[in-house]
């Protein structure tokens, strides 16, 4: 089974507040699952345009990926994302 992965690109508007989503959302996805492979770092964009920070986190399935995004408990910490960060976020199914 393909595994599932979500995938974030944000650019922080709040790094003090930030902080809070970072420390909050980390236990939460770990718990249901996540495995996170990229968390920000060093990155360039070779072609078109992108935000500044990258997060892939993987899941043992696209289902389980979709399930920890819509989680309430995540969902409510994802509200400090909201308003401290502009995102665009991923949910999507990895090659078989």
């Amino acid at each position: 089974m393909p595994k599932g992965y979500i995938i974030a690109h944000i650019t922080v508007t709040d790094p003090e507040a930030y902080k809070e989503y970072v420390e909050r959302d980390t236990p939460i996805l770990q718990g249901l699952g996540g495995q996170f492979v990229v968390r920000g770092g060093p990155s360039e964009v070779m072609e078109g345009s992108a935000n500044d920070r990258h997060v892939v986190i993987e899941f043992p399935s696209y289902q389980a990926a979709l399930n920890a995004y819509h989680d309430p408990e995540y969902q409510e910490v994802a509200e400090i994302r909201r308003r401290t960060a502009e995102s665009t976020i991923i949910v999507v199914e990895g090659a078989a």
